[in-house]
């Protein structure tokens, strides 16, 4: 079927499913493949609940509901593609190697705030979760805050040309993903093809002044910046302990000067957030610079970020009764964890402890980054210290104590509980250290 004939199925029916589990709402399943499942073998289940089911198998195809294509996946995106074009509306475009989920949460919430969003839930921001977002936007959509994830070079043009952005944001460039980009400067030529995208369709790219990797990735000819600097469209100050981020800005429409350069005289430029760690500043610095260039209410901007709870494991506090512990073990690479431990080394708390899970996806330069990590935590001096999986075999650390998973530090914190401490956990999210969140 032709897509435009698949849009007027779609527009009658309006949800993608792509989980025969769930219910698909009376809406369009796509019988999806992977590399321990085909979909086309649960697409009678899936058509309980959904009017069609797009498959490429025409074996499992018995009457009119299926709809049969070469390609499930491209069809997906072929079908994702072809409703964004007919939305006339600001779409912005998140990804970089840390920290784009929070972005993309603290732009979406600042933004809310004025107009009808739609915005990345969850992590669906590869090759299917982008296509299936976009056909989750709705007609009456406002503004559309899309996250993109990258494996490997082309994936970010691949999602750009399904999305097409006409604003977007690379919140840093690191060291993630190395095993399948297979060095640092891959990473930054996949993240940099958004600002390609961008330039070449005449975009509008939000970037972080302070960071000189992505000035030298040369943004497209409109670029709205934030950071320290003063030369800025929204100029950002820290202040207060380094534990929870707090800070304030201006906007270059209301910088006033005096003898000691720019100061502040609104209190509603001061944004207390709930979010840990000063890392976390260019990324509510770039939602504020977002909602200010799309004349978000300051006053909305500061209760937008302010009442914004991270979780999902990302910079999220949790106080047990018996810990304070920092959880931020969604994901982790090189990068991500020195910013990590070095806030948390600075932060103003009692009875620090580490647990740190391993770093996956490093391929070849596992061992040295680990390695490299380990140091960093020895010249800090933090005193108790847990380390989980094979990544941190090799650790030289007196006074840490290893484990193979975390299903053994489980139960030795079963027999040795902790209490009273302050306990950041870090890692990778196949490290599953959430699972340590009901002992401790």
């Amino acid at each position: 079927m032709e897509i435009p004939k698949l849009y007027k199925l779609f527009e009658k029916h309006p949800h993608v499913s792509i989980d025969s589990r769930k219910d698909g709402k009376g809406g369009i399943f796509f019988a999806l493949k992977g590399a321990n499942f085909d979909g086309n073998k649960f697409a009678a289940d899936a058509l309980k609940t959904n009017a069609y089911a797009v498959v490429d198998d025409p074996s499992v195809a018995v009457n009119d509901r299926y709809i049969v294509t070469k390609n499930v996946l491209n069809t997906l995106q072929d079908l994702a593609q072809y409703h964004r074009s007919h939305l006339d509306i600001p779409l912005i475009a998140i990804t970089g190697s840390n920290g784009k989920t929070t972005t993309k949460e603290l732009v979406a919430a600042v933004l809310s705030k004025k107009y009808k969003v739609y915005y990345t839930k969850g992590n669906y921001n590869n090759n299917i979760g982008v296509p299936y977002s976009i056909l989750e936007i709705p007609t009456d959509t406002e503004i559309a805050v899309i996250e993109m994830g990258a494996s490997r070079i082309g994936d970010i043009s691949l999602l750009c040309s399904i999305a097409k952005p006409n604003f977007g944001i690379i919140t840093n460039v690191g060291k993630a993903h190395l095993e399948t980009f297979g060095s640092f400067e891959n990473v930054q030529r996949a993240k940099g093809e958004l600002y390609q995208y961008l330039y070449s369709r005449d975009g509008v790219a939000f970037v972080n002044s302070d960071n000189e990797i992505l000035e030298d990735m040369t943004p497209p000819k409109k670029a709205v910046y934030y950071g320290k600097s003063k030369f800025n469209h929204c100029q950002g100050f820290l202040l207060g302990d380094p534990c929870f981020l707090k800070f304030a800005w201006v906007s270059v429409n209301d910088m006033e000067s005096n003898s000691n350069g720019f100061y502040l005289d609104n209190p509603t430029r001061i944004i207390q957030t709930k979010l840990f760690g000063n890392y976390n500043f260019e990324n509510a610095l770039a939602a504020v610079c977002v909602g200010d260039y799309f004349e978000v209410d300051e006053t909305d901007i500061k209760e937008a970020i302010e009442n914004y709870v991270p979780e999902n494991n990302r910079s999220q506090f949790v106080d047990t009764g018996k810990n304070r512990l920092i959880v931020d073990c969604y994901n982790a690479n090189p990068s991500s964890m020195q910013m990590t431990i070095n806030h948390f080394h600075q932060c103003q708390a009692e009875n620090k402890t580490l647990i740190l899970g391993e770093m996956l996806e490093l391929g070849s330069v596992s061992q040295r980054e680990h390695d490299v990590l380990v140091q960093l935590i020895d010249e800090l001096g933090f005193k108790e210290i847990y380390l989980v999986g094979e990544g941190f075999q090799r650790a030289n650390l007196p006074q840490a104590k290893h484990f193979p998973n975390v299903d053994s530090l489980i139960e030795h914190f079963r027999r040795n509980p902790l209490t009273d401490r302050t306990i950041l956990l870090k890692g990778s999210n196949g490290v599953k250290l959430n699972k340590l969140l009901p002992i401790l």
